[in-house]
């Protein structure tokens, strides 16, 4: 364990950024998950344009890579592209 009080504080501040992230993640799969839930292509272009928004928003905080946020978009564009 750490005995410096810098060392203490970031610490502390890691336990709080890892639970704030793990919800942002946690809100990401749920939108991921409503895109992919929706039959209608109406209803699935909005929760997809909700969806790009958070992955973009998630990518620019570092959450997750960037790679990765643009991997999940285009997975989920072309999903909505399919429905008739």
């Amino acid at each position: 364990m750490a005995t410096h009080k810098s060392a203490l504080k970031r610490h502390r501040q890691s336990i709080e950024r890892r639970l704030v992230n793990r919800e942002r993640k946690s809100e990401l799969k749920t939108a991921i998950k409503s895109v992919r839930s929706v039959k209608d292509k109406q209803t699935a272009e909005i929760e997809l344009k909700k969806a790009t928004a958070l992955l973009d928003k998630l990518a620019s905080k570092k959450v997750i890579h960037k790679n990765k946020a643009a991997n999940q978009k285009s997975k989920l564009s072309h999903f909505v592209k399919k429905l008739s």
